[in-house]
């Protein structure tokens, strides 16, 4: 049996930083960016604290959507570099102590891949049986079109094949056919390739798509979906015992919580290393609306664990649209009231297309709250490029687009002389994180805030004698947060975001009392505790 390192869970205190290589930094002077600027800047990530970072796509593309439509696997898109700038970038982040995954993109193809315009020219192609096609769209096949605004259907009629493909995405994205055992084995191949090049994992994209087998003549010959996830999980696991899957599940708790394995109670298969936690995000956009906890406290507790090997991943923004699909209609309408009222700013009617500072109103207080929040949560934060300077999105720009536009580089240099700055907070947080790591690694548990401090969540994380204590205020107006403390009475509680304040001391009767200004946050830490409640 092998024996899991500490390093090989590097993941579970990672801070994860989400950039486009296209969108981040110029290197070359072409006004687009590139794997050259990416490895210029390589010092700004450092200085922020970010231990891992995530590549939007980098690979060959018609880029009719924004990289996800791939044309090759195995290369590097010629506008953003070479292969060997990806490796030299990859090489220059490791000596800062920082890994590199990458989306994985095989739910589909680009139609201009080779394999789909080999599949489409002859019924007897050798990968024709690479996609899904029907005479006809099939009654029982899948429903729910992604892109309403701009899809009418999921199967789309192909004049050279005869036939209709599916396409969960854009009708230019046809599906991979993952029934197909030799799709299978070509998925293994694009991972084992891009882990000789250095990757340390992937984050799969739009995971319960991947895995679907509605609508194919052959969907009895694919294995259990998560039998297959937890093959792709031993595989990396061989290639690299540190390596990570990160999955895009967005479903509720009991559905997502099936996608880490290793729950049947007998120590079964892992699958994926860490799911991002789409249902608490979208709670706390709600209790950030109503100026109210409470949806966000009510959802971690119902949040189920993870296995040992397993990890929540935690966000406030991505290079999508704030989703809010696991909203109610009238929980939505409280959130795109709040933070998205004009039509422009929302998107297929359950999202918005926004970042956090303009829908906060830019009030630093609200949002320096807020990213205190993500770092205190039980789970991987995950930033979003630019979340550190306060970025705005860009209306003006069609759909997801709005929130994905070029990295401002002035504003981080003048943000790195004002030590009262976005930036300095965010470092301030990162520092803090990692500087408590009971907050990555203990047992957490939601308070109650006590009489009237329902807008504020409190909770506490512990382990190996030390407690860090959270508290954040979602009200713009003074709050008294009087949490009970088993375990903590008559003990003194030291500031980590502000080491200069006084302690604040627990009562003998485990209670303590702490006032809390209009959005105001504290990290309250004791060490060497008495045993947790």
């Amino acid at each position: 049996m092998r024996l899991t390192q500490t390093s090989d869970l590097w993941w579970k205190n990672a801070v994860i930083y989400c950039l486009d290589v296209e969108t981040y930094a110029d290197g070359d002077g072409d006004g687009r960016g590139d794997f050259r600027g990416l490895t210029q800047q390589i010092d700004h990530l450092d200085r922020l604290g970010v231990t891992c970072i995530w590549l939007m796509p980098f690979f060959p593309t018609p880029d009719r959507d924004d990289g996800y439509d791939i044309v090759d696997f195995y290369g590097v898109d010629p506008r953003l570099g070479t292969p060997g700038d990806l490796v030299e970038f990859v090489r220059t982040a490791r000596d800062r102590g920082m890994r590199v995954i990458s989306d994985l993109v095989v739910n589909h193809t680009s139609a201009q891949h080779p394999w789909f315009l080999d599949a489409r020219s002859s019924p007897d192609s050798r990968y024709r049986n690479w996609y899904v096609w029907q005479e006809s769209p099939p009654q029982d096949g899948p429903q729910g079109v992604i892109f309403p605004d701009q899809e009418t259907s999921l199967w789309e009629y192909d004049d050279e094949a005869g036939r209709y493909f599916l396409h969960r995405f854009y009708k230019h994205q046809p599906d991979l056919n993952v029934a197909n055992p030799e799709v299978r084995d070509e998925i293994a191949r694009i991972m084992g390739f891009w882990m000789e090049l250095g990757l340390s994992g992937f984050r799969v994209d739009a995971v319960p798509f991947f895995l679907e087998a509605a609508g194919q003549d052959d969907a009895a010959a694919l294995p259990d979906p998560h039998d297959y996830l937890a093959d792709l999980r031993a595989f990396l696991g061989r290639r690299n015992g540190e390596a990570v899957l990160l999955g895009e599940v967005n479903l509720p708790y009991p559905d997502t919580v099936a996608f880490f394995g290793g729950r049947d109670g007998g120590g079964g298969p892992s699958e994926l290393t860490m799911c991002f936690d789409f249902v608490g995000m979208q709670q706390m956009y709600l209790a950030l609306a109503r100026g109210d906890a409470e949806p966000l406290a009510d959802a971690l507790r119902q949040r189920p664990d993870p296995p040992e090997d397993g990890r929540w991943a935690t966000f406030v923004r991505n290079h999508d649209e704030l989703t809010l699909d696991k909203l109610t209609d009238s929980q939505r309408q409280e959130v795109f009231a709040a933070f998205g009222p004009d039509e422009d700013m929302q998107l297929y009617g359950r999202g918005l297309r926004r970042r956090l500072p303009p829908m906060l109103g830019g009030d630093q207080r609200w949002i320096r709250m807020v990213y205190s929040l993500l770092f205190t949560l039980p789970g991987t934060p995950v930033l979003f490029y630019g979340e550190e300077i306060g970025m705005g999105e860009d209306l003006s720009l069609p759909g997801r687009f709005a929130v994905r536009t070029d990295m401002e580089w002035a504003a981080v240099r003048e943000q790195q002389r004002d030590p009262d700055s976005l930036l300095s907070w965010m470092r301030l947080l990162v520092e803090s994180y990692r500087a408590c790591p009971e907050l990555a690694w203990g047992r957490y548990t939601v308070l109650d805030p006590g009489p009237d401090a329902r807008p504020v969540l409190a909770h506490r994380c512990g382990t190996d004698g030390t407690t860090v204590v959270a508290l954040h205020n979602f009200a713009d107006a003074e709050v008294v947060a009087a949490p009970l403390l088993h375990g903590l009475a008559g003990r003194e509680l030291a500031d980590v975001l502000h080491p200069a304040a006084d302690p604040v001391a627990v009562g003998e009767d485990g209670r303590v009392e702490v006032t809390l200004p209009p959005y105001g946050c504290r990290w309250l830490r004791v060490e060497e505790a008495g045993p947790a409640g």
